[in-house]
């Protein structure tokens, strides 16, 4: 047998900046639709799961012929809805799949469970881009990170790093919002308290980086737009017609 590995997107309805945002349409299709169309075309996992708070999503994900699990609303984060999702079951691996990206390269995903099933000794992963402008590694919206030789990531950051002393852009990567995780460590996590550096930067990831867990990025160059905003709906059907 195999191991199972099941693919888990957290959806609430309640986005602060775009309500119902699970739901927008792009190009006519429901976003979630659009993010488990790509999850599905992943080589290396078992099942996709949404994991939600609302009815209507549940029943947009049952109708595309995935599997909706229903989660508390009073959960604060998208960890803490895996972990929910997955407590008990028999699960080898657990990739946390964002959302709000609905033109997710499935090689992101397979690249994320590799990093996993390479080295038994790892127990979370993630995918990193390498930046190709000025812009994005300025911009606070776009978590960049830094990696050691064997892909370790030794910090992530909403700054622009690392600092290039002599002037120009440094060689930095983009940090994609994906995730794989061992099951033991994915309930651990969710159960531990924030930790100072995620409360700073408001990064979820640095909760595991505070407590000594490595993280170990793949480098991908891969596409990944996120909508945050009603306005980036625009820019995903532009990159859905080119």
């Amino acid at each position: 047998m195999g191991q199972k590995v099941v693919g888990v997107i957290p959806s609430r309805f309640g986005a602060q900046r775009f309500p119902g945002k699970p739901l927008a349409l792009i190009a006519g299709v429901p976003m979630i639709v659009r993010v488990i169309r790509q999850a599905q075309k992943a080589k290396c996992l078992s099942e996709v799961w949404v994991a939600t708070d609302d009815k209507r999503i549940a029943e947009v994900v049952e109708q595309s012929g995935a599997v909706a699990v229903m989660t508390p609303a009073s959960l604060k984060s998208g960890t803490d809805r895996i972990a929910y999702a997955v407590k008990g079951k028999k699960v080898d691996i657990v990739v946390n799949i964002q959302g709000d990206e609905p033109v997710m390269a499935p090689q992101a995903i397979d690249a994320a469970v590799e990093v996993l099933q390479a080295d038994p000794k790892v127990l979370m992963s993630t995918v990193v881009i390498p930046i190709q402008n000025k812009t994005d590694w300025l911009n606070p919206n776009v978590v960049k990170a830094v990696l050691a030789k064997n892909g370790d990531v030794l910090y992530f950051s909403r700054a622009p790093i690392p600092f290039p002393r002599e002037g120009g852009v440094p060689k930095a990567y983009k940090h994609m919002g994906l995730y794989g995780y061992r099951p033991q460590w994915l309930q651990t996590m969710a159960q531990l308290r924030p930790a100072p550096l995620e409360l700073t930067e408001k990064l979820e990831q640095l909760r595991a980086m505070e407590n000594g867990v490595v993280i170990r990025a793949a480098v991908r160059k891969v596409e990944s737009i996120a909508v945050d905003v009603p306005a980036d709906v625009k820019q995903v059907e532009r990159y859905l017609r080119k």
